[in-house]
C-alpha cells in the first residue's frame, strides 16, 4: 500500500481526535443533556479553550480535502515519491502539533506550524501541477 493512504488513513484518526476534543469540550460547557438533545436552544458563547477546540476542528477540516486530493492524486496518478510521501508526512505532523497549540491559546508558533503543514501539503500537490 501507498505510503500515501497511510498518511491518509491516520489524518482521519486525527479528525476523529479533533471531532471527539471539540464535542468534549463543548459537552463540558453545555452539558450531556444538550451533547443528546436536538441542539436547538439558544446557547451562551463557547468558552476560550472550547471555542479554539471547534476552530481547530474547522481550521483542519478546510486543509484536509486538499491533502485527500493531493495524496490520493498522486497515487491515482502514478506520480507518488519519496518527496511527496514526505510533503504528507510533514503536513500530518504539523497538524498534529496545531492542534494543542491552537487549544492552548499559542498564538504565533501555531500560525509558524500551520505554514509548515501548507508547505507539506504544497510538497505532495505539486507532481500534479507539473506537465
Amino acid at each position: 500500500m501507498p505510503v500515501e493512504m497511510t498518511i491518509l488513513a491516520w489524518s482521519i484518526v486525527l479528525l476523529l481526535i479533533h471531532i471527539f476534543a471539540a464535542g468534549q469540550a463543548k459537552t463540558k460547557q453545555y452539558g450531556s443533556r444538550w451533547n443528546m438533545g436536538a441542539r436547538d436552544e439558544n446557547l451562551p458563547p463557547l468558552s476560550l479553550v472550547a471555542g479554539r477546540l471547534v476552530r481547530a476542528q474547522s481550521n483542519f477540516l478546510e486543509t484536509l480535502p486538499i491533502a485527500i486530493v493531493a495524496l490520493i492524486g498522486v497515487v491515482v496518478a502514478g506520480r507518488a515519491s519519496e518527496w511527496t510521501a514526505l510533503g504528507g508526512w510533514i503536513w500530518l505532523g504539523a497538524r498534529i502539533v496545531y492542534l494543542p497549540l491552537y487549544g492552548f491559546g499559542v498564538p504565533k508558533v501555531r500560525t509558524l506550524v500551520w505554514l509548515v503543514s501548507l508547505a507539506g501539503l504544497g510538497m505532495a500537490l505539486w507532481p500534479l501541477l507539473r506537465v
